[in-house]
Formats: C-alpha cells, sequence, structure tokens
C-alpha cells in the first residue's frame, strides 16, 4: 500500500492509501478521489515527505502525552463528522454484498448485472486486478456495519 498526501483545488489536505501508484491515477482519472473537507474531485498528490527512521541504537522512544487524553487537533472532530456522514451515506444508498464484492464489481462492468451502488469487501490481490482492469473500486475508510456484531 502507498500512502499519499493529497491536496485538492481549494487546496485542503489530506491523505488516501492506494495498491499502488497505477490504481490512484486510475481512480483519480474517474473522478472518485473526493476531498473530504469540500467534495471536491480535482485532487492531486501534494509535496510529502518519506518518514525516516534514525537507526535503532539512536532511535528516542517518544514521550508519552501529558495527559492521558488522546492528541487531537482541531480538525480532527471535523474528519470524524465528514466519515461518520460517508458512512451513512454509503450505508444508507447502497447495497453490501460483502466478500462478493469483487465478483459483483466485476460482473457489473461486464454487464452481466445491472450497475448499482455496492459496498463490501475484496482481498488486495481481487483489489489489484479490478484497478488493473479499469474497474473502478474506491477503500472505505471505515468498517462496514454488517462487519461490527
Amino acid at each position: 500500500m502507498i500512502r499519499y498526501t493529497l491536496k485538492c483545488e481549494n487546496d485542503h489536505q489530506f491523505e488516501g492509501w492506494y495498491a499502488s501508484a497505477e490504481a490512484f491515477e486510475t481512480i483519480r482519472a474517474s473522478k472518485m478521489v473526493e476531498c473530504p473537507t469540500c467534495g471536491s474531485t480535482e485532487v492531486a498528490k501534494s509535496l510529502m515527505a518519506p518518514t525516516v527512521r534514525p537507526a535503532r541504537a539512536k532511535a528516542q522512544v517518544p514521550a508519552a502525552p501529558a495527559s492521558n487524553q488522546p492528541m487531537a487537533s482541531p480538525g480532527d472532530a471535523k474528519m470524524a463528522e465528514a466519515l461518520k456522514q460517508l458512512k451513512e451515506h454509503v450505508e444508507q444508498n447502497s447495497e453490501y454484498v460483502g466478500t462478493e464484492f469483487a465478483a459483483e464489481a466485476r460482473a457489473m462492468h461486464e454487464g452481466d448485472t445491472p450497475e448499482r451502488s455496492i459496498y463490501g469487501e475484496a482481498n488486495r490481490e481481487d483489489a489489484r486486478k479490478l484497478a488493473e482492469d479499469g474497474i473502478p473500486a474506491v477503500p472505505l475508510p471505515f468498517i462496514p456495519k454488517q462487519k461490527t456484531n
């Protein structure tokens, strides 16, 4: 998986995880990468620095936060609300197909079943094959309600 720092046309920055650079480009070109802040689909990779770890002998253990509360930035509440709304929208407007997601997406792409909005699970290999074949699929940043029991 590759993590990209992305930026929309309105200069909002956010992260996205993709199976490969090609998968990102395919999904971006089909306008399926959307800014969680403003909804823009005009998205590009932003300048990002790689994470570089010092040698093990020199590595420092990060200091614990001053309190037991997790550190949060002002944007965390906004992002949490955006994710909550995204999850509700997907669950109300899409059909959960579980582990048959890759097969169902392929069948719709090939015209074997009617097109509709679906979500579910796909293993890494199936997701890679969908991207390679130009079948649009985007990883969701939440666990479906059906899987949280």
